[in-house]
């Protein structure tokens, strides 16, 4: 098993030398924004959209993601409005296809866009997504200014064309380093290269209550559990989180308090079945604004490759990440973390299901090294790293 600190970002192959973008942006009114695909993606772009909403401070920002992304716009405050749309282009955007006509869903959206009359379109993709679905539409609705990575000549799909030259390998650009990169052709920059995240009041209140209605005094220091991922290649055992909770209780004699989604209800169960010392569950139910609240307050988030360690990145809790060798490029952003992963042949698969069907770079970290992890992130009480250059420094155990 090894231990890896976290590296902000490795840049890769750089990409070629852009041409000046092809008409002046700073004229945009109307902007859409496109990230199509999960929650945690949307989030590591929180920065680039910050970069928008700053070089771009009087035009209206509307947001097109997916139905799992569309519930962060309340917490975004660079972006003013967003859509929902299921992509069958885009990994899980499955349902639009299966529940309408080939194209439907396509065509409504072109009609929509067309309507709103935008300005401008900034289309952010992975290194394995294309844009080229997405720049047709907005081609079509009529969006003179489009921008995008893309791997192959779009020709005039793309206004303003980032040739894609990124390699999946251990060396690529951070995802939030790769989406800065973006906008910064078309002079969108910000200072503040943290994710974002706006808490509500009323949120926070919430969780409380949850919180003490379970027994918990919201003045006491908990350890926050999230077993769960949208992916079976990126979760950790069940029963092992329960191990290691056990083992951080014990040392500390801090709460520890599991949380998860609808249909995470079983491995939160495994999870504690496995522990002699009590804990609490906060289940279904829950908003997102809820969950960040609860991550907001925790001393110390442990979970998988999943939407709440980029919740916790934003936020400035620390976390311990069980991270699945699936995808090079998600690792926490600028927040004191410990990363875990074991290293195998088969690393950067990018599938959802181990094709190896042992999926040992999660199942062979012991649950003793996930207790050492958090033990070493408790002492530190630092929210963020030292380093805020593009590094993070290593924690001691």
């Amino acid at each position: 098993m090894s231990e890896q600190a976290i590296i902000i970002h490795r840049r890769g192959a750089p990409d070629p030398a852009p041409a000046a973008p092809s008409a002046d942006w700073s004229g945009v009114r109307r902007l859409l924004a496109v990230r199509l695909d999960n929650l945690g993606d949307l989030l590591m772009t929180t920065p680039a959209l910050a970069a928008l909403r700053e070089s771009l401070p009087t035009a209206r920002i509307t947001l097109l993601t997916s139905p799992s992304g569309v519930a962060a716009q309340h917490h975004l405050s660079m972006v003013d409005a967003a859509i929902a749309f299921d992509a069958p282009w885009v990994r899980n955007g499955l349902q639009a296809e299966q529940l309408s006509a080939p194209g439907a869903a396509e065509a409504a959206l072109l009609r929509q866009l067309g309507r709103q009359q935008y300005d401008a379109a900034v289309i952010f993709t992975t290194a394995t997504q294309s844009a080229l679905p997405m720049a047709m539409i907005a081609r079509q609705a009529g969006i003179p200014l489009r921008l995008a990575h893309c791997r192959e000549n779009p020709y005039t799909l793309l206004s303003d064309w980032v040739a894609d030259a990124e390699q999946i390998n251990g060396q690529m650009r951070h995802e939030v380093r790769r989406q800065l990169d973006l906008v910064a052709r078309i002079g969108a920059r910000t200072a503040n290269e943290h994710l974002r995240f706006r808490l509500h009041p009323a949120d926070q209140r919430r969780a409380e209550q949850r919180l003490q209605r379970m027994g918990i005094d919201v003045r006491q220091s908990y350890v926050l559990i999230h077993p769960g991922a949208s992916a079976a290649s990126r979760r950790w055992p069940a029963p092992r989180f329960g191990e290691a909770a056990d083992l951080i209780a014990r040392q500390t004699g801090r709460r520890i308090v599991f949380c998860g989604g609808p249909g995470e209800s079983d491995a939160i169960t495994k999870a504690r079945a496995a522990m002699r010392r009590p804990s609490v569950a906060i289940g279904g139910g829950l908003s997102l604004g809820e969950l960040a609240a609860l991550i907001d307050g925790a001393s110390l988030l442990i979970c998988n490759n999943s939407a709440p360690a980029h919740l916790a990145a934003a936020l400035g809790t620390p976390l311990v990440d069980l991270y699945a060798l699936t995808n090079p490029q998600h690792r926490p952003w600028r927040v004191a973390s410990r990363v875990l992963s074991h290293d195998v042949p088969c690393r950067w698969c990018l599938k959802s299901s181990c094709p190896e069907r042992h999926n040992d770079c999660l199942a062979l970290i012991e649950p003793a090294e996930v207790a050492a992890a958090a033990l070493a992130l408790l002492r530190t009480r630092r929210r963020y790293p030292i380093a805020q250059d593009g590094r993070t420094e290593e924690l001691a155990a």
